[in-house]
């Protein structure tokens, strides 16, 4: 069997003079959650209808569980799940009874009555879709898109809106599929949802993919100290106390300042070099809060990737 369950190749996608997909590319494996990242309008959401068989590429190999999403969708459909933001349910059909179709169409569908007791629907089974909270929309469109038993899902942020209790369900049903085997594809904004869940991140931006890899060779792994202090610290002079590979950002808020010391120096940020920095800061009399060594985050990377600047669309 082919370990891949997606695999997208020099993908391009235009709209008029618009390039929204670039020559992307990537493979997702079968047993594993991959998350797809990137700011609005970075070429997530052409990538994702091209392999879920809605749009076509202009050019480009796109293969899913070994087949072409286009060609191929009358064999794919039963083999793929689908959860899509809008959840694409009629209004007035009520949650078990749409549940009840969908499990209709599959061979051997998980029991509608399992998913909603799963995910906490079993009190608003008998409730139009109209009448759910986002939150419960959000699970539905999740038990629908499980619910035929997939070897492959796309989930498009799929705790958006969701309280914690709900949020940790349905990251424990995404961990389930991929133990069965099932390869995952996920969307979000959450940079702590895709650290949490994802065996591989893939950052795409302006169409193209700027970094790939698990989310530890990402962040490297690499630790940072932080600290907040008054604005406008004299961080020359910091520096010239650290070993010559250091660094140091200021990262402005509100009256404050947070500070972030990195270094490539051998030992790293031992106890040697956080004494270094709060000696700096007892003879400059500064009053290092919130002093903390911690790992770079994955939204640290892709922050650095992909800027600070707000998007328009």
């Amino acid at each position: 069997m082919d370990t891949a369950a997606v695999e997208v190749t020099d993908l391009i996608k235009r709209y008029g003079d618009t390039t929204a997909v670039a020559g992307l590319s990537f493979t997702a494996p079968r047993g594993a959650v991959t998350a797809l990242l990137g700011p609005n309008g970075a070429g997530k959401t052409s990538t994702i209808e091209i392999c879920e068989g809605f749009r076509r590429a202009d050019s480009g190999r796109v293969r899913i569980l070994g087949l072409d999403p286009d060609a191929d969708s009358a064999t794919l459909k039963p083999k793929v799940g689908v959860m899509l933001q809008a959840g694409g349910v009629p209004t007035s059909a009520r949650a078990g009874e749409w549940l009840r179709l969908m499990a209709s169409f599959h061979a051997h569908p998980v029991p509608a009555q399992v998913l909603l007791q799963r995910l906490g629907l079993t009190s608003v089974a008998g409730t139009p879709f109209r009448r759910l909270s986002g939150g419960q929309q959000q699970r539905l469109s999740l038990a629908a898109a499980v619910i035929g038993r997939p070897e492959l899902v796309f989930l498009d942020e799929p705790t958006a809106g969701l309280d914690p209790q709900a949020r940790m369900a349905t990251w424990d049903l995404v961990t389930e599929l991929r133990d069965a085997g099932v390869g995952v594809v996920l969307t979000t904004h959450h940079m702590e949802e895709a650290e949490r869940l994802a065996d591989h991140v893939v950052i795409i931006d302006h169409g193209r993919v700027v970094a790939n890899g698990s989310a530890g060779e990402l962040t490297d792994a690499q630790q940072e100290l932080r600290f907040q202090a008054e604005p406008e610290l004299d961080t020359e002079s910091l520096l010239a106390a650290l070993p010559p590979t250091s660094h140091v950002a200021a990262h402005p808020s509100g009256q404050r300042t947070r500070y972030v010391v990195v270094t490539e120096a051998p030992g790293g940020l031992g106890p040697g070099f956080v004494a270094t920095v709060t000696t700096w800061c007892a003879a400059n009399g500064v009053l290092p809060e919130e002093l903390r060594v911690q790992r770079r985050t994955l939204e640290d990377v892709f922050l650095e990737l992909t800027g600070r600047d707000l998007r328009d669309s």
